[in-house]
Order: structure tokens, then C-alpha cells, then sequence
């Protein structure tokens, strides 16, 4: 029988925006268990997200090849889940090789979905993934016991990152002197369709520099040449942030006044870190894929009404038509303009 305050091990999704989502689970299990600790299985890519995760003791560290088995990778990762003694694993991706380390780990109680047919593998297993309209909603529902009653509201993620760091980051990176408001443009997303063409970027990007707020492009290499794009057409007070290091992009987004994204991983950094977010939505359902966070604006295609009530209803597929192009830089502009003029409320800061 494993001890009352033996760890938990959560599997979570690999991309940046669902890992981000993983932390509401996080902030459940510890309301439910405040000494039990809390770690995350991780890639690379996300790993420094969890160092600004409140309540999550560490991740373990883990690069499994996509689209085929890994099993070497499998066993050894394995070996290292024996050595963290965990009372429980929660498999948030219901695909079969996910449960796999687990399992050979000897992780006692392994919880998830039925998922593909993953009978022994997971021995907790939770059936009605599919009438659960939101990602949050399963994710939150595995971390309840069986048959709980779900919540009206799950507690959103919280990334922190203190202002001693920020400050740090911002001298090595010699942008002190970049005058606010400062603005993050964050032009890539996953998905086709999903991404605010390049050459609007550019031009919202011209007409924020022209008006004297500084502006960072983030994102990881996919999107250096959608950069190097919007500082042809902005010029010199648009800096390029964008690389291999996804911790840049979390303390970009922690020290700059608001943010421009695509409904994308690093919209959810955004929020999650309390950054004023534009977000804009195009082919997908906002009331299904935006964070739990507050955003400052969302911005839709021009359209009825009943369409976006119909998105609640049907997900992507109401709305799988829809051109991110047809929202107007004015319209961004217009949004940015309103919530600089408020300014960024600060949190106290992190020492």
C-alpha cells in the first residue's frame, strides 16, 4: 500500500499550450493533498515551464520520439519513474504509449482514460472522455476521484516569475532601454489556418513602433523568418526574440505590457502569467481552446452572432471556415491602443 503522501506523477499533453492547462490539475491535486508532492513528466521543449509552476515539485525530463514506439527510451525512462517511489500516475493523452513507462515503472495506481483499448496498462481507468466538451474538463475530471461531481469552475494556471529574474534577463539581454509600452507579438500557432497572416503582423507592428512602444517578436525557430519579415517592413525598435528556448519566450512575456497572440502555446504563457492578452481566434472555438485565465480581448472574423453560438455547441467545426486574414489590423490596433492606455496591473513582486 503506497503512503498517504506518496508523490503523483502526471503525464501530461506535449504541447506548450495544453502543458500550460495542466497546471489547473496541478492547483486541484494540491488543494486535495497540500504535502503530497507533485511532479510532471516533461520534453525539453516545456520543461522550463515548470520552474514557474507553483506547486510542482520537479520535472522529469523525457525526450520520446513521436510517431513510433521508443522502447529503449520507454524502458530507461522507466527505470527512472521506479527510482520516484510514486503512488500514482495521471495519463493525460489517451494514446497507448503514453501509459507505457508507467506501467513497466510499477507506478501503482495509473490513471486515465480508456483511450486506445489501454486495459492493464491503466488500472484506474475513467470512461466518458468524449461527452466532455473541453480539454480542461477531461484533464480536471482524472484528477477527481471516480464519479465525483465536477466543478463549476477549475482553478486556472498560474506561472510566476520574479522580478528580480525578469530584471536580470532583460540587462543579459540588453533591453533595458526599451521604452513602454513594451508589446509581444507572438505571430506562430499549430494548426492550420490558425495564424494571423505575417504581412498583418508587419503592419500592426509598423504602426505600434511609429506611435513609440517597443516591440519583441516571440516564438521558436519556425517563426525567424516571419521576424525578420516584420523588421523589414517596422524597422529598428522591433527586436527579434525568437530561438530554441522556450524560457525566453516565458520572461519576454512576464516583462512586457501585453501581448498580441494567435490562439496558440505561448497564448496561454501569456495569460497564465497575467500579461494582458489579445488573442485572435480564427478557425477555432474560443469557448473550447481559450485559456481559463482572463484574456484582454478576444477578436473573431466579422460574423453573426449565431455562429459563435453554435462554436459552444459543435467546436471547431462551426467555425472551421473562418479566416484569421478578415480580422483587420485596425482592429487590433484598436484593442492594443485601449488596454495600453490602461496599463498593465503588476502583481507583488517575486523576490
Amino acid at each position: 500500500m503506497s503512503e498517504p503522501n506518496a508523490p503523483i506523477l502526471i503525464v501530461p499533453y506535449v504541447w506548450i499550450g495544453d502543458f500550460v492547462r495542466v497546471h489547473s490539475v496541478v492547483r486541484l491535486l494540491r488543494m486535495q493533498a497540500p504535502e503530497r508532492p507533485v511532479d510532471m513528466l516533461a520534453s525539453p521543449l516545456c520543461a522550463p515551464l515548470v520552474d514557474y509552476m507553483p506547486g510542482v515539485r520537479r520535472a522529469v525530463i523525457a525526450e520520446l520520439p513521436r510517431g513510433r514506439l521508443g522502447l529503449a527510451r520507454q524502458l530507461r525512462l522507466a527505470r527512472e519513474l521506479a527510482a520516484g517511489h510514486y503512488a500514482q500516475a495521471i495519463v493525460m493523452s489517451r494514446k497507448w504509449k503514453a501509459a507505457l513507462a508507467p506501467w513497466l515503472a510499477g507506478i501503482p495506481r495509473r490513471t486515465g482514460f480508456v483511450g486506445e483499448m489501454r486495459f492493464g496498462l491503466i488500472n484506474d481507468l475513467r470512461f466518458g472522455e468524449r461527452k466532455l466538451p473541453r480539454m480542461i474538463d477531461r484533464m480536471g475530471a482524472l484528477a477527481l476521484p471516480k464519479g465525483a461531481t465536477m466543478p463549476r469552475d477549475w482553478p486556472p494556471p498560474e506561472l510566476a516569475v520574479s522580478g528580480a529574474e525578469t530584471a536580470r534577463w532583460r540587462a543579459a539581454r540588453g533591453l533595458d532601454g526599451d521604452a513602454g509600452p513594451i508589446v509581444a507579438l507572438c505571430p506562430g500557432a499549430v494548426g492550420e489556418g490558425k495564424a494571423w497572416p505575417p504581412g498583418h503582423y508587419a503592419l500592426l507592428a509598423r504602426d505600434l513602433a511609429r506611435d513609440g512602444a517597443s516591440v519583441w517578436i516571440l516564438g521558436g525557430p519556425n517563426e525567424t523568418a516571419i521576424a525578420r519579415e516584420i523588421r523589414r517592413v517596422a524597422g529598428d525598435r522591433v527586436r527579434d526574440l525568437t530561438g530554441e528556448d522556450l524560457r525566453e519566450a516565458i520572461l519576454a512575456l512576464a516583462a512586457a505590457d501585453l501581448a498580441v497572440t494567435n490562439d496558440s502555446g505561448l497564448m496561454h504563457v501569456s495569460a497564465a502569467l497575467g500579461t494582458p492578452t489579445v488573442a485572435i481566434f480564427g478557425p477555432t472555438s474560443p469557448w473550447h481552446w481559450k485559456p481559463l485565465n482572463p484574456l484582454a480581448a478576444i477578436l473573431e472574423p466579422p460574423g453573426e452572432a449565431a455562429l459563435r453560438e453554435r462554436a459552444r455547441i459543435h467546436g471547431n467545426a462551426a467555425v472551421r471556415h473562418r479566416r484569421t486574414a478578415d480580422i483587420a489590423v485596425e482592429s487590433v490596433r484598436a484593442a492594443v491602443g485601449e488596454i495600453a492606455a490602461r496599463g498593465r496591473p503588476r502583481a507583488p513582486a517575486r523576490e
